[in-house]
């Protein structure tokens, strides 16, 4: 499971930007723990990341 900081690092997203994209329900599933934190499994995202792929020609 990665933490918030290493999604965004990865994105190259800001928390904002990623919460909005939350908001929106358009970002990957989380996970939120009992002390409120969020996680997003790896699978997760690559499955996410997989699915907004373009293909330009």
């Amino acid at each position: 499971m990665l933490k918030l900081p290493e999604v965004l690092a990865e994105l190259d997203m800001s928390r904002a930007a990623f919460y909005r994209m939350r908001a929106r329900g358009k970002g990957p599933r989380t996970v939120k723990l009992p002390n409120g934190q969020i996680r997003v499994r790896r699978s997760e995202l690559d499955r996410w990341l997989t699915a907004h792929e373009e293909l330009i020609a």
